[in-house]
């Protein structure tokens, strides 16, 4: 039975990745990196990347504690696995095609990213489907102080061109594990605690515990920043909290408003409040949606090679109108052909 909340949780994931998307290949004219609105996209994109893959983590922790319920043997476990590796993995250099750097983009076509970092989880899905919400909170813990110990092989120093080129498979390797976009070392903590919010779904002091820990940690990040005179949060360059590449306070921080999204979320839908079903369709197509915007920002990127940059009226009149669009589009497939998706393509092969 799908969950309601969830799937809310999952459209504002992919909304948010639009969004930021959207808003890095249409950036207006005359907005510098301290601009009110440049913080607030910072800001969304800042999330967003977080709640998909915690999203994902938590689908795929539901869907292999399923798998063992039913008792399956190893030759059905790669049948699971393997299908969501390949096309996912497929997708992510579709993805960078999409969005080629030679034609205005941001990729290079071999670039591991969000959806490669995915597909590592799924391999590992099986196995921390038999973890328990403790041994979870542990994992997620060392992954997020896992850039205190990488120190300088996290990549700090890359550019963002050097982040999304490799030469050679042990460079792609070094990207994919530690130094790319979406490196497994951290990001994959935001998997793990996709699976604890799956394995606690009773016990909201597991969860408790972890935004409260993430609260004290983003109290401290805040008074480093002011005693350090360091910028609280940037991109990417010298701040406390950075997304590229994603440091331990950024990790522990970004952990906590995840959690906080997701009971607020959990609580509307027991008391009914607002109504947010309009959004779930959207949440049944997150990867859909995601190679799709792909493909139209690629188009966006490539005629704007040759075009001034648009003012910020109307590049927030574009990023919102293409980010609020995918609502009654999802709604339009799943009422006339949900079957045609990613998602279902997925759903066929690793059945």
């Amino acid at each position: 039975m799908r969950l309601g909340y969830i799937d809310q949780m999952k459209a504002i994931a992919i909304l948010f990745m639009v969004e930021v998307h959207t808003a890095a290949i249409l950036p207006p004219e005359g907005i510098t990196i301290g601009h009110p609105a440049a913080f607030v996209a910072a800001a969304f994109g800042g999330m967003a990347a977080p709640l998909f893959v915690t999203v994902s983590g938590w689908g795929m922790h539901r869907g292999a504690k399923k798998r063992f319920a039913e008792g399956l043997n190893s030759p059905a476990w790669i049948n699971w696995v393997l299908p969501r590796v390949v096309i996912l993995t497929a997708c992510q250099f579709l993805v960078n095609f999409l969005l080629a750097i030679e034609r205005g983009g941001r990729f290079e076509w071999q670039t591991p990213g969000v959806l490669t970092l995915i597909a590592i989880a799924a391999i590992f899905a099986p196995l921390i489907s038999r973890l328990t919400s403790k041994k979870l909170v542990g994992i997620f813990s060392l992954l997020a102080l896992t850039p205190l110990l990488l120190g300088e092989y996290n990549g700090a120093e890359l550019s963002w061109s050097s982040r999304v080129e490799s030469q050679g498979f042990e460079e792609w390797i070094h990207r994919l594990l530690v130094n790319g976009t979406y490196p497994v070392l951290p990001w994959l903590a935001f998997s793990i605690l996709g699976a604890i919010i799956a394995e606690s779904e009773t016990d909201f002091e597991t969860r408790k515990n972890i935004m409260t820990m993430g609260g004290i940690i983003f109290l401290v990040s805040i008074a480093l920043s002011f005693s350090s005179q360091t910028p609280w949060a940037l991109t990417e360059g010298d701040a406390v909290l950075t997304f590229f590449p994603a440091t331990t306070f950024f990790i522990f921080v970004t952990a906590m408003f995840v959690l906080i999204a997701n009971e607020l979320l959990l609580k509307n839908s027991n008391n009914e409040r607002i109504n947010l079903s309009f959004l779930e369709a959207s949440g049944r197509l997150t990867l859909t949606i995601y190679v799709l915007h792909f493909a139209i920002l690629g188009i966006a990127a490539e005629y704007m090679m040759d075009q001034p940059r648009l003012s910020v009226a109307e590049a927030f009149a574009v990023t919102f109108a293409h980010t609020l669009i995918w609502i009654p589009i999802a709604n339009l497939h799943q009422r006339y052909c949900p079957k045609v998706s990613l998602e279902e393509l997925l759903r066929r092969v690793s059945n």
